[in-house]
């Protein structure tokens, strides 16, 4: 039987091999590259995942030409399933941006903690591609931090706010305060739809749509297996016509500001 080793394994038996070959130990390694021993131990133990700064740092101090930073570019690409990827291209090119969700955060929206605690539910999924997937995340994310980001809106169901329970509460509340640290951003907004509202147009499930260069929108649906892309011209509209209900129904910026600060002061 053949055994698929993952990228992030790869990278930290590179990292592992590296050091051993310019004869460090943890400790010694540590020393130059200006992190603890434990650090150290704990990305090669697969225990933290190293993140750009520290691969990048461990490509200087062990001299191997770009190699780890150059797997980790290689693992993000690949960290994604198979069907999301052609979504991440419209993403990329992408002026506006509008996604609907019911019952989590937006995955452009969310903490490295809470995108691990949501893949973890899978438990089909290893240590290692729950970190893989938590990196590809992040990367995803980084469209909102560019020079000209794009314009991205986003109405969340109030349930999937209020989804406090022991154990998770704590990473509940950071989602929340990255939530409105997001939403004050001037390309952000963040519309929370209050449970009051009752039935609504979000029930069919949620989706992102697209804005690209040329005026055209396309769109995604999220299911439990995958998703699907949307091109065709009524579907497309029939995403915008639920969009518009959503919005209309959901509360104004600065009021869901305010309603996620309340519903995390308890927490904090």
């Amino acid at each position: 039987m053949t055994t698929v080793v993952s990228t992030a394994a790869l990278i930290r038996e590179q990292l592992r091999r590296s050091r051993l070959a310019a004869g460090l130990t943890q400790e010694e390694y540590g020393k130059r590259a200006h992190y603890s021993p434990s650090m150290v131990s704990a990305v090669e133990l697969g225990h933290t995942a190293p993140n750009e700064a520290y691969l990048t740092r461990a490509d200087e101090v062990l001299d191997t030409g770009g190699l780890l930073t150059s797997l980790r570019d290689l693992g993000r690409r690949d960290g994604e399933p198979v069907w999301f990827r052609p979504w991440l291209e419209v993403e990329r090119v992408a002026t506006q941006l509008r996604c609907f969700e019911a019952t989590m955060v937006p995955g452009l929206l969310q903490t490295a903690d809470y995108a691990r605690a949501v893949f973890r539910l899978d438990l089909g999924l290893t240590a290692d591609r729950v970190e893989e997937l938590v990196a590809a995340r992040l990367e995803r994310q980084t469209i909102l931090d560019r020079e000209h980001p794009p314009q991205l809106t986003a109405v969340i169901d109030e349930a999937a706010l209020q989804r406090f329970a022991e154990g998770c509460a704590g990473v509940l509340a950071e989602q929340l305060r990255h939530l409105v640290a997001c939403a004050r951003r001037p390309h952000i907004r963040v519309h929370v739809l209050p449970q009051g509202v009752g039935l609504h147009a979000g029930l069919f499930g949620p989706f992102i749509l697209g804005r690209t260069a040329d005026g055209s929108w396309l769109g995604f649906l999220d299911n439990q297996t995958g998703g699907t892309a949307v091109d065709d011209i009524n579907e497309v509209a029939t995403l915008l016509g639920r969009w518009e209900s959503l919005r209309s129904d959901a509360l104004p910026r600065q009021q869901s500001i305010d309603l996620l600060e309340e519903i995390v002061k308890p927490w904090i």
